[in-house]
């Protein structure tokens, strides 16, 4: 989830981290998410690994958009916790990334976006942030291309 908190930082999206369980600390967990909604928490970034469902725990206690990455860790490599995040009940949603890395990482710029929604600010942020990795993928092909001629 490293890089999350990263993309957050970099976008400039305040944000906590809490260690929870669905199924460890259920009532911590609860009591977590009722006092994060009353301290303004807009979006619920949840990761999961193995079969553990901390984001549709989660979902099933705010009407807040909640997002899930899948871990890549146990035996299915995140497979079994991929499952477990896509397959919420209709009316409970859960945004789902993908497994690992890359998916910690969109999920910090999913939860920018949607904030962005209603913040002109973070939106140029976010767009900023995209043109610049556009231009990286840009210069990279550049300098391939040098490379073979």
């Amino acid at each position: 989830m490293k890089t999350c908190t990263e993309t957050l930082a970099a976008l400039g999206v305040d944000f906590e981290v809490r260690v929870s369980s669905a199924h460890r600390t259920p009532a911590a967990t609860q009591e977590y998410i009722m006092d994060a909604e009353k301290r303004g928490c807009r979006i619920f970034i949840c990761a999961a690994g193995m079969a553990a469902h901390l984001a549709g725990a989660t979902a099933a206690h705010t009407q807040r958009p909640v997002i899930g990455v899948p871990i890549d860790s146990g035996p299915l490599q995140g497979m079994d916790a991929l499952l477990s995040t896509v397959q919420m009940p209709g009316g409970v949603p859960v945004a789902t990334v993908a497994v690992g890395k890359a998916g910690a990482k969109n999920a910090g710029y999913l939860a920018a976006q949607m904030l962005a929604i209603a913040d002109a600010d973070l939106h140029q942020t976010v767009v900023a942030d995209r043109q610049a990795n556009a231009e990286k993928v840009a210069a990279q092909n550049a300098s391939v291309q040098a490379s073979l001629t």
